[in-house]
């Protein structure tokens, strides 16, 4: 990233207090991935663009610095500030989270900064939940270079067939399996449910929940099996 940047794109992910007055930003931005930057006094009450320091919030950023940790020296808003409650909000918390934990700094990803921004606005909008999460984390494995391969075995190269089962191994992909009782593994699915994932077709409840246990063997091997803090909020809730 140039030592200076203006006006970019961005959300924020999370921030936290840093030092007397000042926050630790996380952004999303448009054109140069993940970056974090301190932005002083920012917790201070004169300080006149707190309101814009919050999450789903779209913003124009300018930062300085070449370091890792970025100054934040101008925010401005974008767009109207995205409103989210109830389980709505702790899923755009996952989101974030998930962002948080997966992307790098300075690497571009114009096509997925779209992508989260339709997700918090379908989210606002009161779509069905457990639908959007499951489509945006297929698009965030597959934007990052970790796509699922559901077009074949991944041991014979041979299509996935919609009547035989297949187990899931979150390094290697898909294979035919032979066992007599599947109902022992947590990780074998019916290929008829892994076609429909291609195909982005997963409203129907047996899709969903194959969507659910693929793309968590999927993210915990990207997260190094480290637990996702925000699933904490859905307790109660099998949406996450």
């Amino acid at each position: 990233m140039n030592s200076k940047v203006s006006l970019q794109p961005a959300f924020i992910l999370h921030r936290y207090p840093f030092q007397n007055t000042s926050l630790i930003v996380d952004l999303f931005t448009l054109n140069f991935g993940r970056q974090r930057a301190i932005v002083k006094g920012g917790r201070a009450s004169k300080f006149k663009s707190r309101s814009l320091l919050q999450p789903f919030q779209p913003v124009l950023v300018s930062l300085s610095g070449r370091g890792e940790l970025k100054t934040l020296v101008g925010i401005e808003s974008s767009a109207a500030s995205i409103n989210l409650k109830g389980e709505y909000l702790y899923s755009g918390l996952y989101i974030n989270e998930l962002l948080i934990r997966l992307l790098e700094g300075d690497i571009e990803h114009d096509l997925l900064f779209r992508i989260y921004e339709e997700t918090l606005l379908g989210l606002q909008a009161g779509g069905n939940i457990e639908t959007m999460l499951r489509e945006f984390e297929l698009e965030l494995l597959s934007n990052l270079g970790y796509g699922i391969n559901l077009d074949n075995d991944c041991s014979t190269g041979e299509l996935i067939d919609e009547s035989e089962w297949y187990e899931f191994n979150a390094q290697s992909g898909f294979v035919i399996d032979r066992s007599s009782d599947k109902l022992q593994h947590a990780n074998i699915f019916l290929g008829a449910h892994l076609i429909a994932l291609r195909n982005r077709q997963i409203e129907e409840l047996s899709v969903l929940r194959t969507a659910k246990r693929v793309l968590r063997l999927a993210l915990a091997e990207q997260l190094g099996g480290k637990p996702i803090n925000s699933r904490n909020l859905f307790a109660k809730s099998s949406k996450l």
